[in-house]
């Protein structure tokens, strides 16, 4: 065994890009790289897309604003908390505090910025940037766009760690916003 044997991976260098058709929410462009180990030259696909956020919302009395909604990759109506695309040119708080109004109605004045992630860097470009929104209250009417169709949920700390543990609550992105603020371990 060498001392290379530890070493970490490389980047792999880039020769070429080539874009595909767009489709609406992702444009997949597919990279020429190198693999620095092997030096074989790969054709990998990336989807790039815009960056998300997702707000976890509690009310002044501590329960957190959910969402209900048909997802059509999973062809079934989830809980999650609310969320959405960052539109160009527009800061990942901006957003947030937009998705929260036109999915919920619900606006805050305190907001803190809960760090954000990769969603899937095997093949995704963006981050979800997780945002909490204490003392929340119903401020507004939904401004849903054609695409949605969203009910608003109240829910305690207590049901919602439940609804974690059940799987009700599932969605990879809002579970790791959720840990930032709650000890979801056990219910």
């Amino acid at each position: 065994m060498s001392a290379d044997d530890d070493a970490p991976p490389a980047d792999w260098p880039k020769h070429a890009s080539e874009h595909g058709a767009n489709l609406l929410l992702f444009q997949p462009r597919w990279d020429l790289r190198t693999n620095p180990r092997t030096g074989e030259r790969m054709r990998r696909l990336v989807l790039e897309t815009a960056d998300w956020v997702n707000v976890v919302a509690r009310t002044k009395d501590g329960d957190f604003v959910l969402v209900r909604q048909f997802r059509f990759g999973t062809e079934h109506v989830t809980l999650e908390i609310p969320g959405g695309v960052i539109d160009p040119g527009e800061a990942p708080r901006v957003a947030a505090e937009r998705e929260l109004r036109e999915e919920t109605g619900y606006t805050s004045d305190d907001w803190v910025c809960l760090g954000s992630v990769e969603p899937n860097p095997a093949f995704h470009d963006n981050r979800c940037h997780h945002y909490l929104a204490r003392g929340a209250r119903r401020t507004a009417e939904q401004e849903l766009d054609a695409g949605e169709d969203v009910s608003v949920c109240l829910l305690g700390a207590q049901a919602l760690r439940a609804a974690v543990a059940s799987g009700e609550v599932d969605h990879a992105l809002v579970i790791s916003a959720l840990c930032r603020v709650l000890d979801l371990r056990g219910s």
